[in-house]
């Protein structure tokens, strides 16, 4: 007979978490620049149809599936883009600044690159209208599975309105997750094939 339990939830997920990052990593740098312009025509497809005019994206760090392209493509159309930077004040908590030519990026704690903090560029988040937000592992339920800081759960908890898109290869895509109460589930998410 087998004793032995099933592992927690909290290092199910960790070793998933684990798991993804190091199949998203094994990626060759044409499998993620292909991934990268794959997901634009669904995301395109989304933004028309909410004709969403703000919009908040990430930048890719450690694998994460880039939304550069995409981006580059929404500003020449005239959209306004914002980027999440760390609140300096509230714990686990994000702003979203507005991304152009001129934004200044530098290293967060964790060494993601985000847009110096300049509150005249803050868009309150009741007036962003979606969100496109990076994953480790997502299932076909629209579940996601994010680092374990709670930033984006936390920000789609306080902004029920924000129409949330996640963007993730095809290789992070599961049947099913192992969920915590506070995950917050995404409207939409967009899967961008490899070659």
């Amino acid at each position: 007979m087998n004793d032995i339990s099933p592992l927690p939830l909290c290092e199910q997920r960790n070793q998933l978490r684990k798991q993804m990052r190091a199949k998203r990593q094994a990626l060759t740098l044409d499998e993620q620049r292909f991934a990268a312009q794959n997901i634009i025509p669904k995301s395109l497809e989304l933004i028309e149809h909410y004709a969403a005019q703000h919009l908040a994206f990430y930048l890719p760090f450690n694998g994460e599936i880039s939304p550069l392209p995409l981006i580059e493509k929404l500003r020449s159309i005239g959209k306004k883009i914002y980027l999440p930077v760390l609140h300096p004040f509230s714990s686990h908590q994000l702003l979203f600044l507005r991304f152009d030519d001129k934004s200044d990026l530098s290293s967060n704690r964790f060494g993601i690159l985000e847009p110096k903090l300049d509150v005249r560029k803050v868009l309150p988040i009741s007036e962003l209208e979606m969100i496109f937000v990076p994953l480790v592992a997502c299932d076909t339920q629209g579940n996601r599975l994010g680092m374990g800081g709670g930033f984006y759960d936390r920000t789609l908890s306080q902004a029920k309105h924000l129409i949330s898109v996640g963007l993730a290869h095809q290789c992070q895509q599961l049947e099913c997750l192992p969920l915590e109460s506070w995950d917050e589930p995404l409207d939409y998410i967009v899967i961008g094939n490899s070659i």
